[in-house]
């Protein structure tokens, strides 16, 4: 199965295009000789003094052992920023940054390529304590093979090959207990980067360097089902478990397929999750269904979220289960567009003692009365820092798979797929109608007005998801759409097909299975009815959290507060607030029944107000 990508995948949504644009005009804005000073300064080749300050701060300041972590992301997120919109501009600044890096290896001696010292690794195969070179190190590689995959620059993949010799010849030494010592310290990618490179090169040493790099302290035990992850720093193994995917695609070894979906099992299914997807707190992950316990202000790091879900995305083109999607879809919402990009919205000349916008917070917050901490541009670059720029860099994936004559609409945002089938190039639009009546796939204008009988069919929140689908193809051609019925859906689902209805099964977390011979201008009409859920705390059954649909919602509390069911359901404890704001229906609600109310908003609107997520019902 492929995922559909790049320029295969046109997106049209304009929150995402919109978060898009801000992560472009951020990559831009970077000082290259900044993102370059600590691999200059590594090679003796930095040349600023005095007055002209390039240094970036946080974990990029010269004195963290962490420092030039960035670069790397900054490069992978230029490069597929690039594979969807083909900005000269931007590739032209990493090809660039690319061959500084090539010049730093040669005055380095032809090898080492990175932003530490080589002594990093030698501290600790004698057991001294440094912050995670290979973590650092992968970065740079994973920025290098990035920009050959995407951008195809020879240069960064000669920069890669002469870079891996030296830990071919670093690990030669090592007895398997020393090496298994060395992966005690955070290594990061690293098996997915021999991967890669032996996709590219086919050279018998990647496998060497699989086989040494091979972490059996933590892959044998999840294997025999045994809980190494309960309190274990989450984002040092996720990393790990993507590189046994990619060893899995590049060899076919079965033990490596399995590795990953025993983690899979041991990290989500059998974890649980908290209303947002997440399951870390502090950075570890928590223990196997008690969340109550780890409500706090370090939860959900974003790291987490952008890792999973793309292991999440692997798992779903091996087994095409749909759950995996349905785990995408409430991260995308409740992680990566909850912890990044944020903006505010105020009209009529209002005005706010807040900052109009954040750009990232390391953490999702879900103690009552917190708050989102957000970073700044230059002075934080902490790890997440990294995964922010590379998540944003390109929304258009995770929304279409193929498989043959199968098309899998994987995610619901306005977009256009472009794909084969048999040879015939297939066109498929996909565009959410507001149901506000300025539902129009050729409109051209938001200052032309129309009448349309969705104003008077729809006076208020039609509570459903409405999505058009419409085919263009030069010929007829024949293929199955899988549409996914998410999980969340709580009532009847509508699917019709040029204005007829399709008698398909639409069960909540499975496909509806069309299949047609289709022509020019075949429509596809798919009706998904919203509402809003109670989501119990798993270890606390009487504190529930809201959702609508897959969007987590955050109540507006400066302290915690309960709610009174009066012996309702707590789903009639919320209606529609504010609903409709020019021609668009809006995702805001607030308390029925309680004294004083509370306003709630999707956790994704959330700037720097103080806000809860779990509440305790009486």
């Amino acid at each position: 199965m492929e995922a559909l990508k790049g320029k295969k995948v046109i997106l049209q949504d304009g929150e995402l295009l919109a978060r898009e644009k801000r992560n472009e005009n951020y990559l831009m804005e970077l000082d290259s000789g900044a993102l370059l000073q600590n691999y200059t300064l590594e090679a003796g080749r930095y040349q600023e003094f005095g007055a002209k300050k390039l240094r970036h701060g946080g974990w990029e300041d010269p004195s963290c052992q962490l420092r030039g972590h960035f670069l790397g992301h900054w490069l992978s997120a230029a490069a597929i920023r690039f594979a969807e919109d083909g900005n000269e501009e931007l590739i032209g600044k990493a090809n660039r940054i690319v061959h500084e890096l090539r010049l730093c290896q040669i005055d380095n001696g032809g090898r080492w390529a990175a932003s530490i010292p080589e002594k990093y690794f030698k501290w600790i195969a004698a057991g001294k304590a440094v912050w995670a070179p290979h973590y650092t190190v992968h970065k740079t590689f994973m920025g290098l093979l990035d920009m050959y995959r995407y951008a195809k620059n020879e240069e960064a993949l000669q920069v890669a090959v002469d870079f891996s010799r030296w830990f071919l010849e670093f690990t030669e030494g090592f007895d398997r207990s020393q090496m298994d010592d060395i992966l005690d310290f955070e290594t990061g990618g690293m098996l997915e980067v021999w991967a890669d490179l032996y996709e590219f090169t086919k050279d018998g040493m990647y496998l060497t360097l699989i086989e040494r790099y091979d972490r059996s302290r933590l892959f044998d035990p999840l294997l025999e089902g045994v809980d190494l992850l309960t309190n274990m720093h989450a984002n040092t193994t996720i990393p790990e478990i993507i590189g046994c995917a990619r060893i899995y695609e590049e060899t076919g070894k079965e033990r490596y397929r399995d590795i990953v979906t025993a983690y899979w099992d041991m990290a989500v299914t059998q974890r649980g999750e908290f209303v947002t997807g997440g399951q870390t707190c502090g950075e570890v992950w928590t223990p196997r269904h008690s969340m109550a316990v780890r409500l706090g202000d370090k939860n959900q790091e974003h790291c987490t979220v952008y890792n999973m879900i793309r292991l999440a995305d692997i798992l779903f083109t091996w087994t095409k289960d749909p759950s995996y999607l349905d785990y995408i879809e409430k991260n995308i919402y409740n992680g990566i567009m909850a912890q990044a990009y944020w903006r505010e919205s105020l009209a009529n000349g209002q005005k706010s003692e807040y900052p109009p916008e954040g750009l990232l917070t390391y953490f999702l917050p879900l103690r009552a009365g917190e708050r989102k901490g957000w970073a700044s541009k230059t002075q934080d670059f902490f790890c997440c820092h990294g995964t922010v720029v590379q998540a944003n860099a390109a929304h258009n994936q995770y929304l279409y798979y193929q498989d043959g004559r199968q098309i899998y609409v994987a995610q619901y945002f306005d977009s256009t797929a472009v794909f084969t089938v048999d040879g015939q190039e297939v066109v498929l639009e996909q565009k959410r109608d507001s149901l506000s009546g300025s539902f129009h796939f050729s409109s051209t204008s938001s200052a032309g007005q129309c009448f349309h009988e969705n104003t008077r069919k729809y006076p208020n929140h039609p509570d459903c998801m409405a999505i058009g689908f419409r085919v263009q193809t030069g010929q007829e051609t024949e293929f199955d759409l899988y549409l996914r019925i998410p999980a969340w859906v709580k009532g009847e689902v509508l699917i019709e097909i040029n204005g007829e209805r399709a008698a398909v099964p639409t069960e909540p977390g499975s496909f509806a299975v069309i299949g047609h011979r289709w022509k020019e201008g075949d429509e596809i009409r798919l009706i998904l009815p919203l509402a809003i859920a109670c989501v119990p705390l798993e270890g606390e059954e009487k504190a529930v959290a809201f959702s609508y649909g897959p969007i987590a919602l955050a109540g507006l509390c400066g302290e915690e507060r309960s709610l009174d069911t009066h012996g309702r359901n707590p789903e009639e404890l919320l209606v529609h607030d504010n609903e409709r704001e020019w021609g668009s229906w809006k995702c805001s609600f607030k308390t029925r029944y309680q004294n004083p109310g509370i306003r709630f908003l999707p956790l994704y609107q959330i700037g720097y107000e103080r806000y809860q997520v779990y509440f305790p019902l009486i």
